[in-house]
């Protein structure tokens, strides 16, 4: 379901629906290649990470979760209760908390919990047949927001209160919305971002949480299409939107990014290399260090595509080199590091770590 799908270059839908075969549970995948494609990364300390998303393809895709314990990346086991199974997001409050969500195979919610000993499934409401969750945010282990859209085309918003995962009321303007990804910082601010549109073009979707209700907050949309895949946030007054846009004429897709400043969401500039290009995951260190990741298109071949916020403008990082098509589509920094996931044309998990100094390919 993630935004990443509408991107037009062929070689990054390529990318992206790459996979095949299953690993075995609980086997070591560091220094081996891992069939399939990650969505979403999330990490508490430089020795605790979690990677998810999917392996297979089609009815006999399964859901897939790594774990990084400060040495290698090892997978674990997870459900998979469906036909056609997948993960797109994950978030992380301790060692002994994490969620992930997604959707089944017959389009119901998906989501799962980590209690520091096993994944399990947790009930949540149900969005319809077609829909499912694409993000997931947590700021303590009785306060998280999971987000999404429903099987006719409407957001879909569920809260976790300690206890249970309820559904909350949410804006759904247009005639199509959806919800890409979400942030916390307290439990009276929260961010949901995605697009909505009307059997035309998209247009970017920002929802505002006050502690109350959700509330649409105004947001460019600045070409003929705007899409917003994932959203950070660090406080109240400040957070970063990243996505595409798609423009007019030509089709091709530039990258997007807004920032929110405590009273309007601007557009920042931001490095579009190659003839279509898009960023599907970004996080928040501080006021001048920042991540997006994504993908760049030339000549039908897919580059990762990394940026680095530096409290001034964004500049191009280098990434990992690797032949054929790739795309990122998730970041997290922690304890000084970063990790970014995704995956690779050949059908394998891609999973790139900075020390600081460059970005380089992690075996996975």
């Amino acid at each position: 379901m993630k935004l990443t799908s509408h991107l037009l270059a062929a070689s990054v839908v390529a990318a992206l629906a790459a996979g095949q075969g299953v690993v075995a549970d609980g086997s070591i995948v560091s220094g081996s290649i891992v069939s399939g494609q990650l969505a979403g990364v999330a990490a508490t300390s430089g020795r605790s990470a979690w990677a998810v998303g999917s392996s297979g393809t089609g009815v006999a895709a399964r859901t897939l979760i790594l774990r990084w314990n400060g040495t290698r990346w090892t997978r674990m086991r997870s459900p998979s209760p469906g036909a056609g199974d997948g993960l797109d997001a994950v978030a992380a409050t301790s060692p002994g908390n994490a969620w992930a969500v997604g959707a089944t195979g017959p389009g119901e919610t998906l989501i799962e919990h980590w209690n520091g000993r096993t994944w399990t499934r947790t009930p949540s409401p149900s969005s319809g047949r077609g829909g499912g969750l694409d993000g997931v945010a947590a700021n303590s282990a009785s306060n998280a927001w999971a987000v999404g859209a429903t099987g006719r085309g409407k957001t879909l918003i569920e809260h976790w209160n300690g206890r249970a995962w309820k559904k909350v009321p949410s804006p759904s303007p247009g005639t199509a919305s959806a919800l890409t990804a979400v942030a916390v910082t307290s439990a009276a601010n929260a961010w949901a971002v995605g697009y909505t549109g009307t059997g035309g073009p998209g247009h970017t979707l920002i929802l505002h949480w006050n502690g109350r209700a959700w509330a649409t907050v105004p947001s460019p949309s600045p070409a003929v299409g705007s899409f917003l895949c994932d959203v950070s946030a660090t406080s109240r007054n400040s957070a970063w939107a990243v996505g595409y846009n798609v423009l007019p004429r030509s089709n091709d897709t530039k990258s997007l990014v807004l920032r929110w400043d405590g009273k309007h969401w601007r557009q920042a500039a931001s490095p579009s290399p190659g003839t279509t290009a898009g960023l599907f995951g970004v996080t928040t260190v501080s006021a001048d260090n920042a991540w997006a990741v994504g993908a760049s298109d030339s000549n039908g071949r897919s580059t990762p595509l990394i940026l680095h916020w530096n409290g001034r403008r964004w500049s191009w990082a280098a990434g990992p080199s690797l032949a054929g098509s790739n795309v990122l589509r998730d970041v997290v920094v922690a304890a000084g590091k970063a990790w970014a996931v995704g995956s690779q044309n050949s059908g394998s998990v891609l999973i790139a770590r900075w020390n600081g100094t460059s970005w380089a390919l992690t075996p996975g």
